[in-house]
C-alpha cells in the first residue's frame, strides 16, 4: 500500500491489512511461555495469555485443535505452543492462533507423556489381544517416515542386504515439528486406502523427547490402532519409548531392527530352497521311476484298437448266433407246448368225452352190483361161522347137555363153594327154567373130576 496516499483508511481496513501483513510475514512458529488468564467457554475454544518475565501475548486455540491435546493445561503451566501469528480485527489485538500445545521443558513433557500413557491404557489401546499378528513373509512393506531422514536409508540398507527383491512403498511424512502429527495420520490413511502393503513401519531416528513428540500425539496413536494393516513402530533409539510404540502391533527398537524383523534372511531362505529343491528332485525322480514302470506295464497290457475291435466283432457274432439258436429253441418249445395244450383241450372236450363217461358209468354200475353181491355172500358166510363159534361157547348149549348154572342172590355165577354159606338162597338155572335152593352146608374138596 502506498504510504504517501492521502486516502484515509478505516480502522477495520487498517486492522485487516495489518492481519494480512502479519500472517504473510510469519510462518508457523513455536513459542514457550507461562499460561495466564486461561478461559474455557462452553464453545470448547480456549483463550489465554502466554507470558514470560518481560512480555505477554494473547492466544486463541479453537475446539478442533484443543480437543486433540493429550493433557489438561491449567493456569501457571509452562507450555510450548505451535501457532500462526495473526491479529483480531475487532479489537486490533495482536494474537497467536495456536495449532498445538505441549508442556514446556523436559520434565513437563515427561509428565504429559505419563498422563497420556495412563489415559490410553485405560481405553485399552495397549492391550495385546487387540494387536494384529505380523505376516511371516510380507510381499510388500510400507514405510512411513521422512523421505530425507536416516531412518529410510537404514531400512533400505537392511532390506537390500537381507532380501533385495522385497518391494518397499514409501509414504513420506514429517517426523518432527508442527505438521508432523497430521502428516503421519494422513500417511497411515493413505497406506490403508492403497492396500498394497502387508505391513507398515512407522518411525524415525533418535532425538529428544520434544523431537519425538509427534509420535506421542493422541491422533497418531488412534490412527495406528485404526489401521487395517499391521503396524511396526520404530521410533528413536532402543531406550526411547513413545505412545506409538505402545499402541503399535509390534515395537522395534530401531528402524533397522524393524527391517530385520520383517524381512526374511535370503541366505537362510536360499538354504531352505536348496534343501526343498533337493527333496523335490528326489521325490520327482522316484515318481518318474514309478511312472516308467507303470508305463511299461501298461504297454505290455495295451492292445491295438483294431485287435480289440476284431475281438468285439467275434464276440458280437457269437452272441448273435447264440441268441438266434436260443430263440429258435425257445420257439420250438413254445410250439410243442401249444400243440400239447391243443391235444389236451381236444381230449377234454365234453362233447367227445360224454360217450366215454357213459360207458365208464355203465361199467361202474356193473362192478358195483357184482361187488355188492359178492360182499353179501361173504358176510352171510361169516355170519354162519360166527353163529357156530358162538353156539360152541354159549352157556345155553351147555345147559342142553344136562348142566346147570348156580347164581347167588346178586345173579353172579358161583364157581367156588366158599362163595356161599349155609342158609344162603341160590338159583340153579337149567335149560328150561330156574330152581331156588337153600344151602344146607358146603364141603370143599381138594380135587374133583367128572
Amino acid at each position: 500500500m502506498n504510504s504517501q496516499s492521502n486516502t484515509a483508511l478505516s480502522v477495520s481496513q487498517l486492522n485487516r491489512e495489518a492481519r494480512r501483513l502479519l500472517e504473510h510475514s510469519f510462518s508457523i512458529i513455536r513459542v514457550e511461555g507461562e499460561l495466564s488468564n486461561f478461559a474455557r467457554p462452553a464453545s470448547g475454544h480456549w483463550y489465554f495469555t502466554l507470558k514470560d518475565s518481560q512480555a505477554q501475548v494473547r492466544c486463541a486455540m479453537f475446539k478442533n485443535r484443543s480437543q486433540l491435546i493429550g493433557f489438561r493445561p491449567k493456569e501457571g503451566d509452562q507450555v510450548i505452543v505451535t501457532a500462526k501469528v495473526s491479529l483480531y480485527e475487532g479489537r486490533g489485538d495482536f494474537q497467536l492462533i495456536c495449532e498445538q500445545m505441549m508442556p514446556g521443558g523436559e520434565g513437563q513433557l515427561q509428565k504429559a507423556f505419563e498422563a497420556l500413557k495412563l489415559e490410553l491404557s485405560a481405553r485399552g489401546l495397549f492391550a495385546e489381544e487387540r494387536k494384529k499378528p505380523l505376516p511371516a513373509h510380507p510381499r510388500c512393506i510400507g514405510v512411513i517416515t521422512s523421505a530425507s531422514g536416516a531412518a529410510i536409508h537404514d531400512i533400505l540398507h537392511v532390506l537390500n542386504r537381507r532380501f533385495p527383491g522385497l518391494p518397499v512403498n514409501l509414504y513420506p511424512a514429517a517426523v518432527q515439528g508442527v505438521e508432523a502429527a497430521d502428516q503421519l495420520v494422513s500417511a497411515l490413511a493413505l497406506a490403508n486406502r492403497h492396500g498394497e502393503c502387508d505391513v507398515l513401519i512407522i518411525g524415525r531416528g533418535g532425538g529428544s523427547l520434544e523431537d519425538l513428540w509427534p509420535f506421542n500425539e493422541v491422533r497418531v496413536a488412534e490412527a495406528i490402532v485404526a489401521s487395517n494393516i499391521p503396524v511396526v513402530s520404530a521410533v528413536g533409539h532402543e531406550t526411547d519409548t513413545t505412545i506409538s510404540d505402545l499402541v503399535a502391533d509390534y515395537r522395534a527398537p530401531t528402524p533397522s531392527a524393524a527391517a530385520e524383523i520383517l524381512s526374511p534372511d535370503q541366505t537362510l531362505l536360499r538354504q531352505r530352497l536348496q534343501q526343498t529343491a533337493a527333496t523335490l528332485q528326489w521325490h520327482l525322480s522316484r515318481a518318474l521311476q514309478q511312472s516308467k514302470l507303470q508305463l511299461q506295464n501298461y504297454r505290455k497290457r495295451l492292445r491295438h484298437p483294431g485287435e480289440r475291435l476284431q475281438d468285439q466283432y467275434q464276440r458280437l457274432d457269437r452272441l448273435e448266433m447264440q441268441l438266434s439258436k436260443q430263440l429258435s429253441s425257445r420257439l420250438q418249445q413254445e410250439e410243442q407246448r401249444l400243440n400239447g395244450y391243443s391235444r389236451r383241450l381236444l381230449r377234454r372236450n365234453p362233447a367227445q368225452q360224454l360217450p366215454e363217461w357213459q360207458q365208464q358209468l355203465q361199467q361202474l354200475q356193473q362192478h358195483l352190483v357184482l361187488r355188492m353181491h359178492r360182499s353179501l355172500v361173504a358176510q352171510q358166510t361169516q355170519l354162519k361161522q360166527a353163529a357156530l363159534r358162538l353156539n360152541a361157547v354159549s352157556p345155553l348149549a351147555t345147559l342142553e347137555r344136562g348142566f346147570s348154572l348156580l347164581l347167588d342172590q346178586d345173579e353172579q355165577i358161583i364157581r367156588h363153594c366158599n362163595q356161599v354159606k349155609p342158609e344162603d338162597l341160590i338159583t340153579a338155572r337149567l335149560q328150561d327154567g330156574d330152581i331156588i335152593c337153600r344151602v344146607i352146608e358146603h364141603k370143599p374138596s381138594e380135587s374133583h373130576s367128572l
